[in-house]
């Protein structure tokens, strides 16, 4: 469960920041359209996130530092879900911008409640790597990081041959 848990959140953030990255005008439009950032501070943010995401994806996919990237990425889906519940709260009509796209929509095509609840699912992905960071084919289960630190230690996601590179 583990290393599906990393490897897919993994893939949400190379998605996201890859899509972001590709686009960087739609994103500079997208965190505009949030209408929460001092305008000096709306270009760095739509750069650095995207950044942000797909260091976050690369370091999971391979399994490197597994509890602090999970803690991280809580903490950016908290942020995300907050800048999309204050959206809805102020009756702004947008699109979040998640997955790409984003900035203003017509009244009617917003998914507020679905962007956050999907985010919120996200968030559990996270919640488990913090609880069980050490996962099948990972750099850290090679290193030898995190060992002892899951709850019932020998549930591993692996064998401990694998995690130890034996």
């Amino acid at each position: 469960m583990g290393t599906l848990a990393r490897l897919g959140l993994a893939a949400v953030w190379l998605v996201s920041g890859g899509l972001k990255i590709a686009d960087p005008g739609q994103t500079y439009i997208a965190v505009q359209a949030y209408d929460v950032l001092p305008h000096a501070l709306v270009r760095p943010v739509a750069t650095g996130l995207p950044l942000l995401e797909l260091v976050l994806g690369l370091l999971l996919l391979a399994g490197l530092a597994t509890r602090w990237v999970a803690g991280v990425s809580l903490v950016l889906l908290a942020v995300l879900v907050a800048g999309i519940a204050q959206s809805w709260a102020r009756g702004l009509s947008i699109d979040c911008g998640c997955f790409g796209g984003g900035g203003r929509v017509n009244a009617g095509q917003t998914e507020y409640p679905q962007e956050i609840l999907r985010d919120a699912g996200f968030a559990l992905l996270a919640v488990w790597l913090l609880a069980r960071p050490r996962t099948w084919l990972s750099v850290d289960g090679w290193l030898g990081w995190g060992k002892g630190r899951n709850s019932g230690g020998a549930s591993d996601d692996y064998p401990k041959s694998i995690a130890e590179g034996n």
